[in-house]
């Protein structure tokens, strides 16, 4: 793997420089709440594919709208870096939000594609964890994991996100801590009306118990024909804005409707057009 090239060309593809065709692989999104543990669960699922199987990571990190920097720090939770024979089979990239309007930004598609087309095994795109909004993740990937945790609030977050349509795979991490049980049942009961309901498993990253199982699953794991239209609906939206935010104009099409009062209206025809 010449990992400085690789990094130049993932590079090229988010500067708008290089273009990507669409690739046939395994492109995992990783997605549910803040605090439900899904970097240190990404971290146990690498321990277990490295070195056998190459996977490349994508983090998702939220940028400011205020200052436009992003922390981009992710890769400190991962300790399997630390294992020189691991680590070797093993990419990682941080990927800012930039001016996407959720939370995930359109570029991620391309970069996964690109990923799957140097030959790696797998791709996972871990995701912001920023509620409603990560139902985009299903544009960009063929095989969404919801992570859930106990302390999953209301019990209904995932519900609201609409997470539960998108869902190849339901993960209930932190099995160690009282209350996970509780939401493996709460969680069969809201998905007891689908015809084809995904399966839930538990996991705890902290004692490793069910992450064989997970690994195992997700070496297998098929996208569930009952959400491909819902991931069709987000690829179609994704489409929309990457060509709104593509356009060359668009920072300008921004200053003109803060400085000079641009409407709306008048601001997408100018984008769009």
């Amino acid at each position: 793997m010449n990992r400085v090239k690789l990094a130049r060309s993932l590079s090229a593809i988010e500067n708008g420089d290089m273009e990507v065709d669409d690739a046939d692989g395994r492109i995992f999104a990783i997605t549910g709440p803040p605090g439900v543990g899904k970097s240190c669960l990404i971290d146990s699922i690498l321990h277990r594919l490295a070195p056998e199987f190459s996977v490349a990571v994508l983090a998702v990190d939220p940028t400011s709208p205020l200052s436009g920097g992003a922390l981009l720090g992710d890769r400190i939770r991962l300790t399997v870096l630390d294992d020189k024979e691991k680590s070797d089979s093993i990419y990682f990239r941080s990927v800012a939000t930039r001016s996407s309007i959720g939370s995930i930004p359109s570029v991620v598609k391309s970069l996964a594609n690109f990923l799957v087309l140097e030959a790696f095994d797998l791709v996972i795109i871990e995701t912001v964890g920023a509620g409603q909004s990560e139902t985009r993740c299903a544009a960009v990937a063929n095989r969404i994991i919801v992570v859930e945790g106990p302390a999953r609030g209301d019990g209904i977050q995932a519900e609201k996100a609409g997470l539960l349509e998108l869902a190849d795979l339901i993960v209930v991490n932190k099995s160690d801590i009282d209350g996970a049980q509780r939401v493996v049942n709460d969680l069969k009961m809201s998905l007891s009306i689908n015809q084809e309901p995904p399966p839930i498993i538990t996991t705890s990253a902290l004692t490793g118990d069910g992450i064989n199982e997970l690994v195992k699953m997700m070496l297998s794991l098929e996208e569930r024909e009952s959400s491909k239209r819902a991931r069709c609906r987000q690829q179609l939206i994704m489409a929309h804005e990457n060509t709104i935010v593509n356009n060359p104009n668009f920072e300008e099409v921004i200053d003109r409707i803060s400085q000079e009062g641009l409407s709306i209206e008048e601001a997408l025809r100018e984008l769009i057009d």
